[in-house]
């Protein structure tokens, strides 16, 4: 057994990279509760391994005392300077006690602890691989799909997507191909556990800086994104180049390099808007295809406006079911209150009246 077991740790050190030291310690660790739960002894007991020769000896430690209380776990002074001149009250004496027939118990735990250290080392390394891959981009196959998952081969690994991660307008049929978007890895105790999205924000981002190489470079920042997954997204970008236009790099010449990502995203619409330091400008650009008569910000709270716009493009400001204004307040991080510009004259009056009222009053 000793020379098996020296050629595994060998091969665990060269093949899996695990050290001999780690191993040993755990087998060490492992064959003393062995020990204890077999042999039914005290707990002052450890095992030693050789490394050199494979060899395992079980001791029993016991401490030098005056008067012996328990022999299981004491030595008397007497005894011990019959063993070594040198020995002191309190030092602590080991005692071989390795039974006749421990090699069968030690080939069967050493069996389990190097079991466990190959799976425990194949899982470390699966995550550090994968934790990696965190908040990026990376292209598996579908598996399969139940109820609460579609399940992605990565390669060496299987990711989940839950349901609120997946698209509302698209089928995963096993073995197509898919981008998906690493939103997190956790190192679960039966393994590392990756998860992935199609409809995290993040995801769009990456797509960006795949199509766009000034997106990827730096020259064009995304700074923000909203989305409602599947069916429409904004897009905040702005220039760290002035003579370069953020929207129309983004969008490409006839608008290719944008659609090349509505097509991956089965159809996603696509509003790409220009970010301004001008808040009230940002604002008017992200309601966009809507024109903004005017920005108007609440006094009480500064992350909240009043958008005025033309009557005849209320309706297009706001959006089907709302989505615009929504998306909108999204990408911006204001409250937005959309009116139009007869609703806003008839407020002004409003107020010019009563005004007009408490000074008739006085």
């Amino acid at each position: 057994m000793s020379k098996e077991l020296l050629g595994a740790l060998d091969a665990l050190e060269n093949d899996k990279g695990i050290s001999k030291e780690t191993v040993i310690d755990a087998l060490e660790a492992a064959l003393t509760s062995a020990y204890k739960r077999n042999y039914n002894q005290a707990q002052n007991v450890e095992v030693a391994f050789d490394d050199k020769k494979g060899n395992i000896h079980v001791y029993a430690v016991k401490t030098v005392v005056e008067d012996v209380v328990d022999p299981r776990l004491e030595c008397s002074l007497s005894d011990a300077l019959q063993l070594n001149r040198g020995y002191e009250l309190g030092d602590e004496i080991k005692f071989e006690v390795t039974p006749k027939n421990f090699g069968r118990i030690a080939a069967q735990t050493a069996k389990q602890v190097i079991m466990q250290r190959v799976r425990e080392a194949e899982r470390t390394i699966v995550y550090n691989k994968y934790s990696k891959y965190q908040d990026e981009l990376i292209t598996g196959e579908i598996e399969r799909q139940d109820d609460r998952f579609v399940y992605v081969d990565l390669g060496k690994v299987e990711a989940v997507m839950p349901k609120n991660d997946q698209m509302p307008n698209e089928t995963y049929r096993p073995q197509d191909r898919i981008k998906v978007y690493v939103n997190r890895v956790e190192d679960a105790t039966k393994g590392p556990q990756i998860f992935v999205s199609r409809t995290a924000p993040g995801l769009l981002k990456r797509l960006f800086e795949e199509e766009v190489p000034e997106i990827y470079d730096g020259t064009v920042e995304v700074v923000s994104i909203a989305r409602e997954a599947g069916d429409r997204a904004k897009v905040a970008v702005r220039s760290n180049n002035d003579d370069i236009d953020p929207v129309g790099t983004t969008v490409g010449p006839r608008g290719q390099r944008v659609q090349t990502i509505v097509n991956e995203l089965g159809g996603e619409n696509m509003d790409i808007v220009q970010w301004t330091e001008d808040p009230a400008e940002f604002i008017a650009n992200s309601l966009n295809p809507s024109e903004v008569v005017d920005v108007i910000f609440d006094e009480e709270n500064e992350r909240a406006c009043t958008v005025i716009v033309p009557d005849y493009q209320l309706s297009l400001a706001i959006g089907k079911r709302g989505q615009n204004a929504r998306l909108a307040a999204k990408l911006t991080g204001y409250k937005i209150d959309i009116k139009s510009e007869s609703e806003a004259d008839g407020l002004t009056e409003g107020v010019q009246e009563d005004s007009d009222d408490a000074i008739d009053n006085e």
